[in-house]
């Protein structure tokens, strides 16, 4: 496996939403990835169905299916964890305790473990036991208020700033960190990776900024909230959208250059009483141009301009071709692993497995006999998915 993780190798207790992105950030960059999946079940619908489905985010890993209720599921595991470097798991505090795989019996095996926790709430606090999801992290920390107009609810902003931004990417960082101190002291420790935590981390600009007197505490009201006209999107005269982006002096003044403004009630550009009917005037501007025709005029200056890409035409967009920013892998479209490293870089890893695709694979490498893998196999304490 090419990155500069090779030859780390971390087992992920498999779960939903932050975790299993830290597992792919680790495999991108070429750690061995070893998912402890449970047994699957058949019948399952929903929610429960989605969860079972694979997607790009389980890029990379090997899957052992087990059954960790066994006695002999769990000192399989314990025995993987022997080997590893770290364990990343998504669980409500206590849980792995419960399964006999907390942080105390893993170390208890392998001194050098970095044992990565990811939770919404973290693993103390007055809620830390309750359930959530990213909306509700980032609620809690004030992200959520500062997002959306002033005059609506503020509306979710997907789940990347909770789950993935102050979640899943925290974690990896908060693993290979120590997994870094871990190689020079020979000792491992837990790392506790909260979404409130990291929600909050991801606000630090503009707390200060709030303090400083530069931000107000009301949606829509400041630079980077889509107050600025000349920071926030419009539509265009085909329902398509650009976006703007020329904070700036020169940047601001270009764009205007290229708009053919002139107009003295733009001359001033903070001049915060104007926003408003400076931004409706943009808008009407706007609105009489495709977004084709204001790519022509103004994409590639230093206008701070770039048009908002759908889903299905952000991936064949000339940069993101040229840089390979999205890679099509099994039939699937998707995000290639980032950043770029000049000596070891990175390559895709290969598609999420089937549960249990590697589970008698992963007991050989334990040293375990044809005999007794039949054995578990017959004993449903291990699960093989059929190619």
């Amino acid at each position: 496996m090419a990155g500069p993780l090779s030859g780390v190798t971390v087992v992920e207790l498999a779960g939903l939403g932050p975790a299993p992105f830290a597992g792919m950030i680790l495999a991108d960059m070429g750690a061995e990835v070893v998912r402890i999946d449970r047994i699957p079940a058949a019948g399952s619908s929903g929610f429960e169905a989605m969860k079972r489905e694979v997607s790009p985010i389980d890029r990379g890993r090997r899957s052992l299916a087990v059954d960790l209720k066994d006695p002999r599921g769990l000192g399989i595991v314990l025995d993987v964890v022997a080997k590893a470097d770290a364990l990343i798991e998504g669980f409500r505090p206590g849980v792995t305790e419960k399964l006999g795989l907390g942080p105390a019996e893993c170390q208890a095996r392998n001194g050098r473990l970095v044992y990565g926790r990811m939770t919404g709430w973290g693993q103390t606090g007055p809620l830390a036991q309750a359930a959530g999801h990213d909306i509700n992290y980032i609620a809690l920390t004030g992200a959520l208020h500062a997002i959306g107009h002033k005059d609506r609810p503020p509306p979710p902003p997907l789940n990347l700033i909770g789950d993935y931004g102050g979640g899943g990417m925290l974690l990896a960082l908060g693993v290979i960190s120590a997994l870094f101190d871990a190689g020079r002291t020979g000792r491992g420790q837990v790392v506790d990776a909260a979404m409130t935590d990291g929600s909050a981390l991801l606000m630090t600009l503009i707390y200060g900024w709030l303090r400083s007197g530069h931000w107000r505490d009301e949606r829509e009201s400041n630079l980077l909230d889509g107050a600025a006209p000349f920071y926030c999107t419009y539509e265009c005269a085909d329902g398509k959208y650009v976006a703007i982006g020329a904070i700036e002096t020169n940047f601001y003044s270009l764009l205007l250059e290229r708009l053919g403004i002139e107009d003295a009630l733009f001359a001033d550009q903070w001049a915060t009483a104007a926003w408003p009917e400076q931004k409706a005037r943009l808008a009407a501007l706007f609105s009489t141009r495709s977004r084709a025709e204001w790519c022509r005029l103004l994409e590639g200056t230093d206008a701070c301009f770039a048009p908002v890409l759908d889903l299905a035409e952000a991936p064949s967009h000339p940069h993101n071709a040229a840089r390979g920013t999205f890679v099509a892998a099994g039939g699937t479209i998707q995000p290639a692993p980032a950043p770029r490293f000049s000596r070891t870089p990175s390559e895709l890893p290969a598609p999420g497995p089937r549960l249990g695709r590697h589970s008698v694979g992963i007991l050989e490498g334990l040293g375990r006999s044809s005999a007794e893998i039949a054995d578990l196999l017959v004993a449903g304490v291990i699960h093989q998915a059929s190619d």
